[in-house]
């Protein structure tokens, strides 16, 4: 077997002790050659559990306060996925070291999606206890980042470990509360992540900061919309599943699902395998972006099973359609923001704002679909010919600019 960093003659004591003890990269050694590795695949696929859980209870009890709860929650899964998402990109190596603190992680995260699917009710306190220790092993990593860091970036690092014990120690609290309390103090705690992550960028400056937009932390970013898009194939299945399969539910179902293809196609190929443009502006907001979008899709996701269910009813339920139509024009809305921080090359950046517009007017008519609550069959064609449009008019201005030798927007 061969092991990385280790030579034939050496010792396998020695060998061992320092491939299980290197040292974190420091901030600023980006490896921009850098992929994807699998085990970083395998550490998502804990994530596809986690948010099917929340999605299945979403799922089956549509509401505005059932949204509420599982956007609270996807916001404290998807900050996990991203501490330790930056930290392998920005820190880790192929060693032993690394490998460990990734399967430690694992292990707390299948036993933190026991309690994911009633987070927000009777499980809550088991939930908020393994997420404070989640969150102390990720800062013991971020801890060893510290100790090797140079005296500018271990500034930058102490205030961010600061915040993570913070956020610990708040979990631990939240425990305590009631349900009411504990959800209202979550969601707090995700906003201030959210905007304390984009101060902590901008403090490091315009053009150095503490994240990179490289491919491989794009790429990390594709993936984990493909999980939350399999949410989407989820929803449809235990939609088909649980309803009597008709003529009109099986047609509902598989318009369902093609409207996740159009989730799919427009992402990957106005946003995916793209990197922002330099600066702290683009780079935070590409990245805190993908947030509510991919909240969205999954939101989607679980509305699937209540689009199916009924339809052969006159109307699609209210909670269902403002679920699906809202999902889809958050979707769009946070797909234009991530659109507009694109290093595109200049012929290319008058395509993007067109497709900007057209994503704009595409979020507006979603929601138009959701208020008027058509048959369950046609809301989803009517979302689906929704995003075949905005993509086949971004295909068509692409079209036109590539005659006057601009580069392709999406390819």
């Amino acid at each position: 077997m061969s092991v990385p960093g280790v030579g034939e003659s050496t010792a396998l004591g020695p060998a061992l002790k320092r491939w299980f003890s290197q040292p974190p990269r420091r901030h600023g050694e980006i490896d921009e050659e850098r992929t994807v590795s699998f085990l970083e695949l395998f550490y998502d696929l804990v994530f596809v559990v986690l948010i099917a859980q929340i999605a299945h209870t979403l799922a089956g009890h549509t509401s505005w306060s059932s949204v509420g709860d599982f956007a609270i929650v996807f916001g404290l899964i998807w900050i996990a996925w991203l501490n330790g998402t930056l930290y392998h990109e920005l820190h880790g190596r192929e060693d032993g070291r690394s490998r460990s603190y990734i399967f430690v992680q694992m292990l707390i995260l299948v036993v933190l999606a026991v309690y994911a699917g009633h987070a927000t009710d009777e499980d809550g306190q088991g939930f908020a206890i393994v997420y404070a220790v989640l969150l102390v092993v990720l800062t013991l990593q971020w801890y060893g980042v510290r100790r090797v860091d140079t005296a500018e970036w271990s500034r930058v690092t102490g205030r961010y470990i600061g915040g993570m014990v913070l956020l610990a120690a708040l979990m631990v609290v939240s425990a305590f509360l009631d349900d009411d309390a504990r959800v209202a103090l979550w969601a707090g705690l995700v906003v201030v992540f959210v905007a304390g992550a984009a101060v902590q960028t901008a403090m490091a400056g315009e053009t150095r900061t503490a994240i990179a937009g490289t491919e491989s932390l794009s790429e990390r970013l594709g993936l984990f919309t493909i999980i939350v898009l399999g949410e989407v194939v989820v929803g449809v299945v235990d939609g088909l599943s649980e309803a009597e399969r008709d003529t009109t539910t099986i047609v509902t179902g598989l318009l369902a699902l093609s409207v996740g293809f159009g989730f799919w196609w427009n992402y990957f190929d106005f946003a995916g395998r793209r990197v922002p443009r330099v600066g702290r502006t683009p780079l935070v907001t590409w990245l805190m972006v993908h947030l509510p979008m991919a909240a969205a899709i999954a939101g989607a996701g679980a509305g699937m099973v209540g689009l199916i269910e009924p339809a052969g009813d006159d109307r699609t339920p209210a909670p269902t359609a403002w679920l699906i139509g809202g999902s889809t024009a958050l979707l769009l809305v946070s797909l234009a923001a991530i659109v507009l921080t694109i290093d595109y090359r200049e012929p290319d950046r008058q395509v993007a704002r067109s497709v900007v517009t057209a994503l704009g007017f595409g979020a507006a008519t979603a929601l138009v679909v959701a208020a008027l609550r058509p048959v369950p069959w046609l809301l989803a064609s009517a979302l689906l010919a929704l995003l075949v449009t905005i993509w086949v008019f971004a295909f068509g201005v692409r079209a036109r600019a590539s005659r006057t030798g601009a580069p392709s927007i999406a390819s």
